[in-house]
C-alpha cells in the first residue's frame, strides 16, 4: 500500500520524506542522488527478523546494477538494545568498517529505533572523520523524535548520549509501514512525543489527537496472529501525526540547529523525564517517562500561575488517553517497576546534569497555554518549586506574608458540574458547559458517559469550555467494568443511570466499581429504591456498597418511588434526575425521617428546570416530588458557579489572618447552600462580610480575635463545616466552645470526617468531641497551636487537607501534610493559590524512601500462613530455634484461650464471626509480637479482607509472611482423619484452589516441603530448613565460593522418582542445578514440589536455571511471562542462586535482579554456534549489561572449534575481575576449559541420563584431569595415636578421594608421643594435608598447634590438625559434629530450654559430646561414669550455663526430667561396674518421646549400653555413624568438599 510522499524541509532541504510502504523510494532517492563505492546498511537483529533488512538488500540488488554499477553494498547487524549503544559496540562496527575497505565515500543507512540512529549516527560523524549517512527509523519514537536532527550519541556507565555530535543526516525517511510489526506498548510510548510536540507547538493538532484516542488504541490493539498490526483504517491519522510532529521539530532545528535556545522547548517534559527515566530505566521507557514529566512540568507551570488548571487537566487527559502513564505512582509503573522509588532527592542530582542547564542552574519548560510555551527556550527554576512539584507532601510554613487583599476565583462547583453533566447526557442536542470542574471526579464522570455511549464529548476554547451531544438518555451497555475511583457523586448518580441503560447485543449489564474506599461507602438505599422499582442490581462484594451489576434493559417502571434520604442527598438526586425516563411519570418520596441536605436537592430540581423538566413539590405530602415523563432539552450554554464548599477556604485564610478575600462568582443567589457560609459562619465569628447577588468579600478581624459559636446548624452546607471547624480552633473563648451540628452524614464521606477531624485538630493541640450529628471544638489562641510531630494526615480526602493547611500555617513552626494531591479530587491548583495568591511558602518534603536493597530481619517478628497440616507447628519451633530468642506465638491458641474450642464456637456462631474474631486476634498479635516472635496462624486467615489487609501491611513494615505448604494431597490424608478442628464446609481440594492466590499475594517467601518418608530425610529438611530461615532473615548469606567449585546439572523431567539418587548425584558439589525447562511441567506447584524434594534430599545450595531454547535449553525464548513467574518464584522459595540470561528483555532483567533479595544471580549468555569468538563485542556488551545489573556473578559459555578458543577464553577471563567470572567453552575441544575454570564449574555426573552440555564432566574427571596437569599437588594425610590398627578412619578417606577423583594418601602413624607427630609429620613437611588425632593424643598435641577452633577451645582437647602454611596449624575437634549430626540424622529432638541430656563417660570424647549436647539446645546434661571425681574436672571445666549434673547416686536424678538424647563414651568392649549399670538403668528409663543414644565405640557393634539403651525404647545409634560423620567433616576441613552419600563402615 504505497502513497504520496510528504517531503518536509529542515534546515533549508527537502529531506525529511514521510510516507507509507516506501522502500523502493528510498533506495531509488539514495543510488540516484547518493553516488557511493559502498553502501553500508546498519541494524539490529530484531529489525532482521521482522524481514525490514532483506528488504532493503533486495532493492540495492535489484537497482545497483542499473544505477551504480561497480558499487557494493555491506551489512553490519548489532545486539539490539539500549546496552549495547556503548563506545564497544561503536568501535567493532568501525573496525568492521576499515576491514573491509571502506573509505570516506561510504554511505550509511541507520535502520531501526532511537538506539541505532543515535549510534550509527555518531559512527557516521567519527568515520573518516564524517561519513555520510540516512536515518530510517523504524520506530514511532525515533520517527517523531531522535532522527530529526542531528543529534548523535552514544551511552557511557554516567550516563546517556553523553558522547557524541551534531551530525545531519542527508535524508530521513519515515516509512509508517513499519509501524505494522511495531509492539503494542512500543507504539504507545512514541505517542508521548506526539502529544508533547503539539503541547509545545500546536493546539490544532493536540485537538485533533485528543479526538482519535479511542480509535487509535482500539485499531494498535487489535492484533493479527504474527502480533503486526493492519493500519489501513488508521493510516492518514498516523501520517498525519507524524507529518505535524515532523514539521514542528524540523522548523524548530532550523531556527536553532545547536541548541541555542529555541530548540530546547523540544525538551518539554524531558527535563524531569530524563531523572525519572534514569532511576526507573529500563522497565519503564522513554515516552512513558516524558509522560510523566509533561504532566509534572506542566503542573509546575500550573503552581507558577503561568498555565490554567484546564489546560494541564487536558494534558494529563491525552497523555492517559494513548495509554501513556501520567504519575509515577500509576499502577502499570509501579508493576514494571517493581515499585522502585524516584526519591525527589535523586531525581533533583539527575535534572542537575541536564544539558540544558546553565551551570548548576536547573532550567524546565513551561507551558503557558495548549500550544505555546511560557518563552522561547527552557526557563530558570529553582529547586524548591521542583521539589514541591515532585513530592505528595508539603511542609506549610507560615502565613506571615499574606496579602492585605487578593481575589480568588475556585473551580467550578463539583456537585453543579456532576449533574450539568448527567443532564446534558440525559438531553438532546449541542450544550456547552462553561466552567466545569476539571477533577477526578468530574473525570470519571465524563469517562463513564463516553463508555456508556450516553454522549459525544469534545472541547473548545483551549480546552475551558466542555462541549457535551446529548443522546437523549439513550445510553447503551459495556463489558468494561466502570471504574469510579474514590467519586460518591459520581458513583450514586451513575447508578440510576445505569438503571436506564439499554443492552448491547451479548452485554447486558454495568459494572460500577471504586477504589477501596468506594467499596466501603454507603449506596443501600438507593438501591433498595431502585430494585423495588424494577431494577435489577447485583451487589458483587459487601452489601450496601459498590461494587454494583446492574441489569440492562429494565428501566425504571415509575410510579411511587420510597427513597430513605437521612444518609445522603446525592440518592434523591440521582433519582430526580433519570425520573422523567421511567415507563410512568414518578413520584418520589423522601422516607426515613428528615432527608439531609436539602438544599442539593434544591439544586437538582432548579437545573433539571434549566434542561427542561419541571419538577414540583407536594402540596400534601412532606419531602414528595412529583416528576413527569419527558426527554431533556440541552441549552446551548450552561455556566457553571464556581464551587461554593471550595470558596470557604480562600475566604476562612481572610477571616483566620485578618485579610480581605473576594470570590467574585459565588454570591446570595447561588443555587449551592455552602454560598451561605460565609454570612451564616464568618460573620458572626466577628467578621465583615459584603455579598451580593453574584460576589462574597469576607474583611478578617485582627489576627486572634475570632469569637466561638455557640451553636450552628450547618445541614444546608454539611461539606463546609471542616472549614468552620479549623476557624473554630482559633476561636479562642475560655468560657464559650462551637458547635456544629446537622453534618452527621458526613461519617460516610470519602472518610469519616468528624472523626478525622477530632483525631487530626488534637495533633494541633486543639479539642473536639464528637457531638450525635455533629462536633464540638474548643478553640485556643493562634499562639499556643502545636506543630503535629508526624504531620496532618489527609485520609485521602480533599477537604480534609484543605481545611487543615490553614491552621498549618498559623504554628510555630512548618507543618507537614500528607497525600496532598487528593486535593486534586476538587481543586487540583489549591496549592497554587496558597503560594502564588497568598505568598506561601511551600516546601515540597518526602517520607524516607526505603532502600530496594535486602535488609536483614533483625529481631522482626515472623508471621507463618499456610493450610491446616501444612507443617506450621513444627517448622515454627525450627525457625525459633534456628533464631536464638525467638519465641512462638499460635494464634488458634490465642483464640481457644480467648473464646474457647474452636470447633464448638464456630458450631454455637458462625464460620463468619470466627473469621471476625481471627483478624482481631491477629491484630493484637501483629501489634503486640512485632518482635522476637512466630507467629503462626489459622489456615483461613487469608479467607478475609481485614485479614489479607494486615497481613500485606506486616510485609510494607519489612516483616517476612512465610507461606509454608507441602503437597495437598499429603494434606488431604491427614486433614480427613484430623476430629480436633471443624470440617471445611468445601471439599479440601476446593479449599486450596481458592486459597492459594490469596496465600501467594499475602506472602513474601514461600517454602515447600514433600512428605518426609525417612528419618534422615526429615533431618535433611529441617537442615535445609533452618538455612533457607538463616539466609532470608540475612543472618547466613549464601557466600560465593572463592575457589575450585562446581555445580552439578541435573537433567531429570521429574525428581521424584529419582529421589534417593540425589544425595549421591550432588555429593561433593557446591550446588545443584535444577534445569526448569527439561523439567515435564512448569506450573508454580510442580517446581515448588522439585523443589521441595530437592530440600528433602541435600542440603546444597540450589541454582534455579531457565534455560531457553537459542540459549540451548528447551523454555520457548519469547515466553518472558512464564520465565519472568518462574524466576520470581525461585527468589521467593529463597533459592540461593538463580540463572538469568542476559539475551532476556532488558526490563525482566533489571526487574528480576532488583527483587533478588537474599539470592545471588548469576548472568549467564551462552554462545552454541561457536562463531562468537571471545573477542566479539558481544561478550564485553553482555559483560557491561551484567554489571549494571550488579549481578553477582557472571557466566559465560561458548564453543570450542580450536584448542585456541581456551587459550582466548583464559585471557578474556584475566581481562575481566570485576566479578566472580564462570567461563568455559562447550564441545570437545572445550573441555580443558572445564578443568581450569576458577568457580562453580557445571559438572555431570555418571547417574543422571544425560549431560546438560556437550562436553561436561563430572567432578572426579574434572579432579582427575586437574591433577594430571599438575593444578593440584597429592597430599599425604595420617591417622595419629595408639592402638590404631584397626581404625577405620584410612579406610573411610580413601572412599572420599576415590569419589571425587583426588589422588591423595591417608596411611596410620602409630604412636603415643606426641613430639613424634610433630617433629617426623608436621614440621616442615610441605606434603601434609593434615592429621587425624585419637586417643591418647587428643590433649597431648593441644600444644603443638598455633591456633584453635571454638569448638577445640570449649572441649579442651582436638582430633584435627589442618596445615595453613608456613609451619603453622590449626587446631580443631569434628568429634562433636559427628555426635550431633549422628543424632540429628536418627531424629533426635531437642527443644531449646527444656531438653535434657546424658553423657556415659569421663574421657576425651566425653567432653566432645557435652559440647554437642549443649549446642544442640540441651538445657541440661547429666553425666554418669564408674570414676564420678573425673567428672568433676568436666563440670569445672565447662562453663556454669551448661548445667552440668554428675550423678553419683539415685538423688542426683531430678524424678520430674526426661532424657531426649545420651551419648555413651565408654569402652564398648570393657565390663561395666555394677554402680554404673544401676543408675544408667534408673536414668534410661527416663526418656521422652523418641530418645536417642548414640554409643562412641564402634567395637564391638553391639555394646551393652546399647543393649540396655535398646530394651528400653531407646533409638540406638551405632559409634561407626559417629566416625563417619566426624570424618566427612574433616574431610571438609581438609580438602572443601562436603561427601553427602552415605557409607557404610
Amino acid at each position: 500500500m504505497s502513497g504520496l510522499i510528504e517531503k518536509v524541509s529542515i534546515l533549508g532541504n527537502d529531506s525529511i520524506h514521510v510516507g507509507y510502504n516506501m522502500s523502493s523510494h528510498i533506495v531509488d532517492e539514495i543510488l540516484t542522488k547518493k553516488a557511493s563505492s559502498t553502501y553500508v546498511l546498519i541494524t539490529d537483529s530484531n529489525i532482521v527478523k521482522m524481514g525490514h533488512l532483506q528488504t532493503f538488500v533486495d532493492e540495492f540488488n535489484r537497482l545497483i546494477p542499473s544505477k551504480r554499477p561497480g558499487s557494493r553494498i555491506l551489512t553490519y547487524v548489532v545486539p539490539p538494545g539500549e546496552a549495547n549503544k556503548n563506545r564497544a559496540t561503536k568501535a567493532a562496527i568501525e573496525d568492521y568498517l576499515l576491514e573491509k575497505g571502506c573509505t570516506r565515500d561510504t554511505f550509511i543507512l541507520a535502520i531501526g529505533g532511537g538506539v541505532i540512529g543515535d549510534m550509527i549516527g555518531y559512527v557516521a560523524a567519527t568515520f573518516m572523520r564524517g561519513v555520510r549517512f540516512v536515518q530510517i527509523p523504524t520506530s514511532l519514537l525515533a520517527m517523531v523524535d531522535s532522527s530529526i536532527g542531528g543529534k548523535t550519541a552514544i551511552d557511557t556507565p554516567l550516563g546517556k548520549n553523553f558522547i557524541g555530535a551534531f551530525w545531519q543526516p542527508d535524508y530521513v525517511f519515515v516509512d509508517v509501514a513499519f509501524l505494522e510489526t511495531l509492539p503494542e506498548r512500543e507504539f504507545i510510548n512514541g505517542m508521548a512525543e506526539v502529544v508533547k510536540t503539539a503541547a509545545i507547538w500546536n493546539e490544532q493538532e493536540f485537538s485533533r489527537l485528543e479526538t482519535y484516542s479511542k480509535r487509535f488504541l482500539k485499531v494498535i490493539r487489535d492484533r493479527r496472529v504474527d502480533d503486526s498490526v493492519d493500519l489501513t483504517s488508521l493510516k492518514e491519522h498516523i501520517i498525519k501525526l507524524v507529518l505535524e510532529s515532523t514539521k514542528a521539530k524540523a522548523e524548530v532545528v532550523t531556527l536553532d540547529e545547536r541548541e541555542g535556545g529555541l530548540r530546547n522547548l523540544l525538551n518539554f517534559g524531558h527535563s524531569i523525564g530524563h531523572a525519572i527515566e534514569a532511576i526507573l530505566t529500563p522497565q519503564a521507557l522513554h515516552g512513558e517517562c516524558v509522560s510523566i514529566g509533561a504532566v509534572l512540568e506542566a503542573e509546575l507551570s500550573r503552581y507558577l500561575g503561568i498555565l490554567s488548571p484546564v489546560a494541564v487537566s487536558r494534558l494529563y487527559k491525552c497523555f492517559a488517553a494513548y495509554g501513556l502513564p501520567v504519575s509515577i505512582a500509576d499502577k502499570l509503573v509501579q508493576k514494571r517497576t517493581n515499585g522502585k522509588k524516584c526519591p525527589v532527592d535523586v531525581l533533583l542530582q539527575k535534572m542537575a546534569i541536564d544539558k540544558k542547564n546553565d551551570g548548576s542552574k536547573k532550567k524546565v519548560v513551561l507551558l503557558s497555554k495548549i500550544g505555546k510555551c511560557y518563552e522561547p527556550k527552557a526557563s530558570y527554576v529553582n529547586d524548591e518549586d521542583l521539589r514541591f512539584v515532585l513530592t505528595d507532601e508539603v511542609l506549610v510554613k507560615d502565613f506571615n506574608s499574606a496579602p492585605s487583599t487578593a481575589v480568588v476565583v475556585p473551580p467550578g462547583s463539583k456537585s453543579i458540574s456532576n449533574r450539568a453533566l448527567i443532564l446534558a447526557a440525559l438531553g438532546k442536542g449541542e450544550c456547552k458547559i462553561k466552567n466545569l470542574l476539571h477533577s477526578d471526579d468530574t473525570e470519571h464522570m465524563l469517562n463513564a458517559v463516553a463508555a456508556l455511549k450516553g454522549a459525544d464529548i469534545s472541547f473548545d476554547d483551549n480546552g475551558e469550555t466542555v462541549v457535551v451531544t446529548g443522546n437523549g438518555g439513550n445510553f447503551t451497555a459495556t463489558d468494561a467494568e466502570i471504574y469510579l475511583g474514590n467519586a460518591g457523586t459520581a458513583s450514586r448518580f451513575l447508578t440510576s443511570v445505569a438503571s436506564i441503560v439499554k443492552p448491547d447485543s451479548n452485554i447486558t449489564h454495568v459494572i460500577l466499581t471504586g477504589n477501596a474506599r468506594m467499596q466501603e461507602r454507603p449506596i443501600g438505599p438507593l438501591v433498595d429504591a431502585l430494585r423495588t422499582n424494577g431494577s435489577d442490581v447485583e451487589y458483587l462484594n459487601r452489601e450496601g456498597s459498590l461494587p454494583l451489576k446492574i441489569k440492562s434493559g429494565n428501566g425504571l417502571k415509575g410510579g411511587r418511588i420510597e427513597l430513605a434520604a437521612t444518609i445522603s442527598s446525592q440518592y434523591v438526586s440521582s433519582v430526580l434526575m433519570c425520573a422523567p425516563y421511567a415507563s410512568e411519570p414518578v413520584t418520589l418520596s423522601l422516607v426515613g425521617g428528615k432527608p439531609i441536605s436539602l438544599l442539593y436537592v434544591d439544586m437538582t430540581v432548579a437545573m433539571m428546570k434549566s434542561f427542561g423538566i419541571e419538577v414540583t413539590k407536594s402540596t400534601t405530602e412532606p419531602y414528595t416530588y412529583h416528576v413527569p415523563q419527558g426527554h431533556y432539552v440541552n441549552p446551548a450554554e450552561y455556566v457553571i458557579e464556581s464551587d461554593a464548599s471550595s470558596a470557604t477556604y480562600p475566604l476562612a485564610f481572610a477571616a483566620m489572618n485578618g485579610t480581605q478575600v473576594t470570590i467574585p462568582n459565588i454570591g446570595s443567589s447561588s443555587l449551592q447552600g455552602d454560598a451561605r457560609f460565609a454570612v451564616d459562619v464568618l460573620k458572626p465569628m466577628g467578621c465583615k462580610v459584603e455579598q451580593t447577588a453574584t460576589s462574597t468579600t469576607v474583611q478578617g478581624p485582627t489576627k486572634g480575635t475570632l469569637k466561638p459559636l455557640p451553636l450552628v446548624d450547618m445541614e444546608p452546607m454539611t461539606d463546609a463545616f471542616l472549614t468552620a471547624s479549623v476557624v473554630a480552633a482559633i476561636a479562642n473563648d475560655t468560657n464559650q466552645s462551637t458547635s456544629i451540628v446537622g453534618i452527621s452524614n458526613q461519617r460516610v464521606k470519602e472518610c469519616n470526617r468528624i472523626e478525622a477531624m477530632i483525631t487530626q485538630l488534637a495533633k494541633f493541640g486543639v479539642r473536639a468531641k464528637e457531638l450525635e450529628d455533629g462536633i464540638e471544638v474548643f478553640g485556643i489562641d493562634y499562639h499556643h497551636l502545636k506543630t503535629p510531630s508526624d504531620g496532618v494526615y489527609t485520609y485521602d480526602d480533599h477537604r480534609v487537607a484543605m481545611s487543615l493547611s490553614l491552621l498549618a500555617g498559623l504554628a510555630e513552626s512548618p507543618v507537614l501534610i500528607q497525600e496532598r494531591h487528593c486535593t486534586g479530587k476538587t481543586w487540583p491548583g489549591w496549592w497554587d493559590i496558597l503560594h502564588t495568591t497568598f505568598n506561601v511558602e511551600l516546601d515540597g518534603h518526602e517520607a524516607v524512601v526505603e532502600t530496594t536493597t535486602a535488609k536483614a530481619n533483625e529481631d522482626k517478628s515472623i508471621i507463618v500462613i499456610g493450610m491446616r497440616a501444612a507443617g506450621k507447628s513444627t517448622l515454627s519451633h525450627v525457625i525459633a530455634q534456628t533464631l536464638k530468642g525467638f519465641k512462638i506465638v499460635d494464634l488458634d491458641d490465642v483464640f481457644v484461650e480467648k473464646h474457647g474450642d474452636i470447633k464448638e464456637f464456630i458450631k454455637e456462631n458462625s464460620w463468619e464471626l470466627f473469621r471476625e474474631k481471627e483478624a482481631m486476634i491477629a491484630k493484637e498479635a501483629f501489634e503486640h509480637y512485632s518482635k522476637n516472635t512466630v507467629i503462626s496462624t489459622g489456615g483461613g486467615i487469608v479467607e478475609t479482607e481485614a485479614s489479607r489487609k494486615l497481613l500485606k501491611q506486616q510485609m510494607k513494615d519489612g516483616h517476612i509472611v512465610l507461606h509454608l505448604h507441602r503437597d495437598i494431597e499429603e494434606t488431604v490424608v491427614f486433614l480427613s482423619q484430623d476430629k480436633t478442628r471443624p470440617a471445611y464446609v468445601d471439599e479440601i481440594n476446593q479449599v486450596w484452589e481458592r486459597r492459594k492466590n490469596l496465600y501467594k499475594e499475602c506472602s513474601n517467601y514461600f517454602f515447600f516441603s514433600p512428605h518426609c518418608q525417612t528419618e534422615r530425610e526429615f533431618f535433611t529438611l529441617k537442615k535445609t530448613f533452618s538455612k533457607f530461615i538463616h539466609r532470608i532473615t540475612g543472618g547466613a548469606i549464601s557466600s560465593i565460593p572463592n575457589g575450585r567449585s562446581a555445580f552439578v546439572c541435573l537433567t531429570y523431567e521429574d525428581l521424584a522418582p529419582v529421589s534417593s539418587k540425589l544425595t549421591r548425584v550432588t555429593n561433593g558439589c557446591d550446588a545443584v542445578e535444577l534445569r526448569v525447562d527439561l523439567l515435564k511441567q512448569h506450573d508454580s506447584h510442580f517446581i515448588s514440589n522439585q523443589i521441595g524434594i530437592l530440600r528433602n534430599q541435600t542440603s546444597v545450595p540450589i541454582l534455579f536455571t531457565i534455560r531457553t531454547n537459542s540459549q540451548g535449553g528447551r523454555f520457548p525464548d519469547d515466553s518472558y511471562e512464564d520465565i519472568e513467574r518462574l524466576l520470581n518464584l525461585a527468589i521467593k522459595l529463597g533459592v540461593e542462586y538463580v540463572d538469568l540470561e542476559l539475551s532476556l528483555p532488558e526490563s525482566l532483567l533489571d526487574s528480576i535482579a532488583s527483587k533478588r533479595q537474599f539470592t545471588k544471580i548469576i548472568g549467564s549468555h551462552h554462545d552454541f554456534s561457536g562463531t562468537v569468538k571471545w573477542n566479539n563485542v558481544e561478550w564485553e556488551n553482555k559483560c557491561l549489561l551484567a554489571l549494571k545489573l550488579n549481578v553477582d556473578i557472571i557466566k559465560f559459555v561458548g564453543t570450542a572449534t580450536s584448542l585456541n578458543d581456551n587459550w582466548e577464553l583464559e585471557h578474556f577471563r584475566s581481562l575481566h575481575t570485576d566479578k566472580p567470572f564462570i567461563g568455559i567453552n562447550m564441545g570437545p575441544l572445550g573441555k580443558v576449559s572445564r578443568v581450569f575454570n576458577t568457580i562453580l564449574t557445571p559438572v555431570t555426573h555418571k547417574d543422571l541420563p544425560s549431560s546438560a552440555a556437550p562436553g561436561q564432566l563430572t567432578l572426579k574427571e574434572i579432579n582427575e584431569y586437574f591433577g594430571q596437569f599438575g593444578g593440584s599437588s597429592r597430599k599425604k594425610f595420617y591417622i595419629v595415636g595408639k592402638p590404631i590398627s584397626h581404625s577405620k578412619s584410612p579406610e573411610l578417606h580413601k572412599t572420599f578421594y576415590d569419589e571425587f577423583g583426588l589422588s591423595h594418601t591417608f596411611d596410620k602413624f602409630e604412636t603415643d608421643d606426641a613430639a613424634k607427630v610433630f617433629n617426623d609429620l608436621m614440621k616442615g613437611n610441605d606434603e601434609l594435608g593434615g592429621c587425624a588425632v585419637t586417643i591418647p593424643l587428643k590433649i597431648d598435641m593441644l600444644k603443638y598447634v598455633n591456633e584453635l577452633t571454638d569448638s577445640a577451645k570449649s572441649i579442651g582437647a582436638l582430633n584435627t590438625i589442618i596445615p595453613i602454611g608456613d609451619g603453622r596449624f590449626i587446631g580443631d575437634n569434628t568429634d562433636w559434629i559427628g555426635i550431633r549430626d549422628s543424632l540429628h540424622q536418627a531424629g533426635c529432638e531437642i527443644a531449646p530450654e527444656s531438653s535434657v541430656g546424658l553423657v556415659v563417660g569421663g574421657g576425651g570424647t566425653s567432653r566432645a559430646a557435652v559440647y554437642a549436647l549443649h549446642q544442640m539446645g540441651c538445657s541440661k546434661i547429666y553425666m554418669l561414669n564408674r570414676t564420678p571425681s573425673k567428672l568433676t574436672e568436666i563440670k569445672n571445666h565447662f562453663p556454669s550455663n551448661y548445667n552440668i549434673h554428675i550423678v553419683d547416686s539415685l538423688d542426683a536424678i531430678d524424678k520430674d526430667d526426661k532424657l531426649d538424647a545420651a551419648v555413651s563414651t565408654v569402652p564398648g568392649d570393657k565390663p561395666l561396674d555394677d554402680q554404673l549399670i544401676s543408675l544408667l538403668k534408673k536414668l534410661l528409663e527416663k526418656k521422652r518421646g523418641h530418645a536417642v543414644l548414640l554409643e562412641a565405640a564402634y567395637k564391638p557393634r553391639e555394646t551393652p549400653i546399647m543393649a540396655l539403651a535398646f530394651s528400653r525404647g531407646w533409638k540406638v545409634v551405632p559409634g561407626s555413624k559417629m566416625l563417619v560423620n566426624q570424618g566427612i567433616e574433616q574431610f571438609y576441613k581438609w580438602t572443601g568438599y562436603q561427601f553427602s552419600s552415605h557409607i557404610d563402615l
